[in-house]
């Protein structure tokens, strides 16, 4: 499901709002989410998961094409771990 696909359905779901406000709505989400997470905070939705942020560290790579060592960078990449009730809900025709 893409984020338009997410804001359609959300809308003919609830007739009484406005497409342009679930956007809003849906759009203000994910940024505040974007914000908790580039301030180094964990981000808990109960039953649905946890998205955090995990360092890695610098290292060796290497260039596929002329197999010349490179520096990588240390980064920070989002992380989510799905919640229980996910879980239990996807595993339940199991």
């Amino acid at each position: 499901m893409t984020k338009s696909e997410l804001i359609a359905r959300l809308a003919e779901l609830n007739p009484h709002l406005y497409q342009r406000d679930v956007e809003r709505i849906v759009t203000t989400i994910f940024d505040e989410i974007a914000a908790a997470l580039a301030r180094g905070d964990r981000v808990e939705l109960r039953g649905f998961g946890a998205f955090s942020v995990k360092r890695r560290d610098g290292r060796q790579g290497r260039n596929p094409r002329t197999g010349q060592t490179v520096n990588v960078t240390e980064k920070a990449v989002p992380f989510f771990k799905t919640g229980k009730q996910l879980r239990e809900q996807l595993n339940a025709g199991k």
